[in-house]
């Protein structure tokens, strides 16, 4: 059976392919606006779903992996910036303190459908205003959840993590190998 990945996030191909899984891709526009009073789990979980149904509309005869990343901070969901303003002030939240990085994984596949939600606590060290700035003028935190990209310039800035890393990265791979298996792919 094919896979189809429902994103065009480059970070989530790569995982994928470094993993020597086959697959194709069929990104998917959905809106990503949180619901009234969702729970940040909920919102991941709900996002993953509704990506992997779209693209198994186009691709019923595949197995199709939807995949949403969000960063938690005090309860509160931290998505991608919408301009560089919004990026300092998530990274300046982020600074000397910890929070979670939640990822939805769903496979949908003719026979079924599996959910998975990946949780990562990151550590960040403090930041100064000129770490900010610069982090902020390389352009990197514009497409990222929670304004950085761990396995980038950011790196820098992480003290330590409990989980998952390719979770934080955008894609838990242990889950989405499990979820596979679920679904009888190798």
């Amino acid at each position: 059976m094919r896979l189809v990945l429902a994103s065009a996030s480059p970070r989530r191909r790569a995982l994928l392919s470094e993993a020597g899984i086959a697959f194709e891709v069929d990104a998917v526009d959905i809106d990503e606006t949180p619901r009234p009073n969702e729970p940040p789990d909920g919102y991941v979980q709900r996002l993953a779903q509704e990506k992997a149904r779209a693209a198994a509309r186009s691709h019923p005869e595949a197995a199709v992996l939807g995949a949403d990343t969000a960063v938690v901070v005090d309860g509160g969901i931290f998505g991608k910036p919408i301009d560089d303003a919004d990026a300092r002030r998530m990274l300046d939240r982020l600074s000397g303190r910890s929070h979670e990085v939640l990822t939805g994984v769903a496979l949908v596949w003719p026979a079924g459908e599996r959910v998975a939600i990946d949780r990562t606590v990151v550590w960040f060290n403090t930041l100064s205003a000129t770490d900010v700035a610069q982090y902020v003028a390389s352009g990197e935190p514009r497409d990222k959840a929670g304004a950085y990209a761990i396995q980038g310039l950011a790196g820098r800035f992480v003290e330590r993590i409990d989980g998952s890393y390719s979770n934080v990265v955008g894609l838990p791979m242990a889950a989405v190998l499990q979820l596979l298996r679920d679904a009888g792919l190798s």
